[in-house]
């Protein structure tokens, strides 16, 4: 039912619970995972010291926390015995990076995990879960802590 599972991960414990629901899929199912983790090229950098540098400084520290997340996230598939692949995956939205990905792979189902943001942070950072959910074309399993 479930061959190919897609997770998106962020290294956050909301995406590790996901990749453990992941792994619980592809054992049962016989399946692989595909876990990808997306950086925005261009994201929204208009408040915050924490965007004060530069565009190269921006995607070495985003490539950087995407193969730390993804190295987590591969260490546990493994140790479960799981066959796994891992990408790095630019997209200019999040959402929209999941989505092509999970085409692209012959996704079954993507399992993803929602931090649940609410009121104005919702408004200001959105919710890629939200999206996601909203635009696929294949089941979607949220993991919310």
């Amino acid at each position: 039912m479930f061959k190919s599972i897609l997770v998106p991960v962020d290294g956050s414990p909301t995406s590790q619970q996901a990749v453990a629901r992941a792994v619980a899929l592809a054992t049962a199912f016989e399946g692989t995972i595909t876990a990808i983790y997306v950086i925005d090229p261009y994201p929204f950098t208009g408040v915050g010291t924490d965007f004060s540098y530069g565009q190269a400084q921006y995607l070495e520290a985003a490539a950087a926390e995407a193969h730390d997340a993804l190295r987590g996230a591969r260490e546990v598939i493994e140790a479960a015995g799981v066959k796994v692949d891992t990408r790095v995956v630019e997209a200019h939205a999040i959402w929209r990076g999941v989505l092509e990905t999970a085409s692209a792979v012959g996704a079954d189902i993507v399992v993803m995990g929602s931090h649940g943001r609410r009121g104005l942070e919702k408004l200001v950072l959105g919710s890629v879960a939200q999206r996601v959910l909203s635009h696929a074309h294949m089941p979607v399993l949220v993991v919310r802590d």
